[in-house]
């Protein structure tokens, strides 16, 4: 997307890769004055660098090239475990390389992301690994390249263009679903909260993919609070449904412990008579009782990830964008149980 009109006297590198149609690597190169440029290409950026007013700063990138060793991390929830688990992943991977963390808590919200992004580049961070708050436009990248302040995206995405750490939600999706197919479970709710991102998205998607697959009604798709307590109190969201579930699967494990909480209030036994699927399978998992089955994404492997593609970042800038995505596992424990069928009712009929 281009910048508006009103930002055209601030031109950046990218502005003169789109206008050369080239990636904005090849336009680094030839300012480097790479050999690996043709002659053909070279002119191609050298005119769209003259029309479009270009300005390379070769003093900012001499104050760039002085490192100050440390990496920004940007996330929108440092309530939620499954937080601190991918930060345990990221301060590992940097510190190896030497490098402290600093870390910064979102909100989930665009303007304090921008600012939190301003501050870390004051203190003059090497490179940011950010969870892009909900909602956050691709003009947010552009600002970054203007910098020329390397970034990871991490567990959300808003460009294939830059490098990304994360999970295969969908996947993690249709092994739940199958999972509780296989119990016999027809009627499957899944349990949201939150703002609409890109992991929102592929794990909704997800969901409903892997129902219809099983020719199951992917409907019931039911937003609970976030707040853990309040969402004890809207168990009943299951059961106000014309059909009633006898599964639910989470969109992360806090709802799921809420959940449990919520169920086990309605005289309900998680595992017996109703079957709960958590995601992401962070390590209070294994505190509930009984023990939550959920989908593990990994969160210390995807910090660890999101680590590694910083770090090669900044050895190698114009190296073309990367994509890491861990494969997810079902972990089954003792949440989910074959449906309970009633004596005078007969079992649901296989799709």
């Amino acid at each position: 997307m281009p910048f508006d009109d009103k930002k055209k006297s601030r031109v950046t590198l990218l502005d003169v890769a789109r206008r050369a149609n080239v990636s904005r690597a090849t336009a680094s190169l030839v300012i480097r004055k790479s050999p690996l440029v043709g002659t053909e290409t070279r002119a191609r950026v050298e005119e769209a660098m003259r029309e479009l007013g270009y300005v390379y700063n070769m003093g900012a990138a001499r104050l760039r090239a002085e490192r100050s060793h440390t990496v920004g991390v940007i996330v929108p929830n440092l309530t939620n475990p499954f937080f601190a688990e991918l930060l345990s992943g990221i301060e590992a991977g940097i510190d190896s390389a030497g490098m402290v963390v600093i870390l910064a808590n979102s909100g989930d919200l665009v303007e304090r992301q921008d600012m939190v992004m301003r501050r870390m580049r004051e203190h003059g961070v090497d490179g940011v690994i950010v969870c892009p708050a909900a909602g956050t436009e691709p003009a947010f990248l552009h600002q970054l390249a203007e910098w020329d302040l390397p970034l990871v995206q991490v567990l959300r995405q808003i460009s294939e263009e830059v490098d990304y750490a994360g999970a295969d939600y969908a996947a993690g999706m249709r092994q739940a679903v199958d999972y509780l197919a296989s119990l016999g479970h027809r009627t499957i709710a899944f349990a949201v909260q939150g703002p609409i991102h890109s992991a929102y998205h592929e794990r909704v998607e997800g969901f409903c993919e892997a129902m219809q697959s099983r020719r199951l009604d992917p409907s019931m798709i039911l937003r609970v609070p976030n707040q853990i307590g309040e969402i004890a109190d809207a168990a009943h969201l299951l059961f106000d449904e014309r059909e009633q579930p006898t599964a639910v699967i989470c969109f992360n494990d806090v709802i799921a412990l809420g959940l449990s909480a919520g169920l086990y209030d309605r005289g309900l036994k998680v595992g017996e008579n109703f079957s709960l699927i958590g995601f992401d399978d962070v390590t209070d998992a294994e505190a509930m009782r009984p023990r939550l089955t959920s989908v593990s994404t990994a969160p210390v492997t995807i910090g660890a990830n999101a680590a590694r593609l910083l770090l090669d970042r900044l050895a190698d800038p114009i190296r073309p964008a990367r994509r890491v995505v861990n494969e997810t596992v079902l972990h089954i424990r003792q949440s989910c149980g074959p449906i309970a069928i009633s004596p005078d009712n007969n079992p649901p009929a296989s799709g």
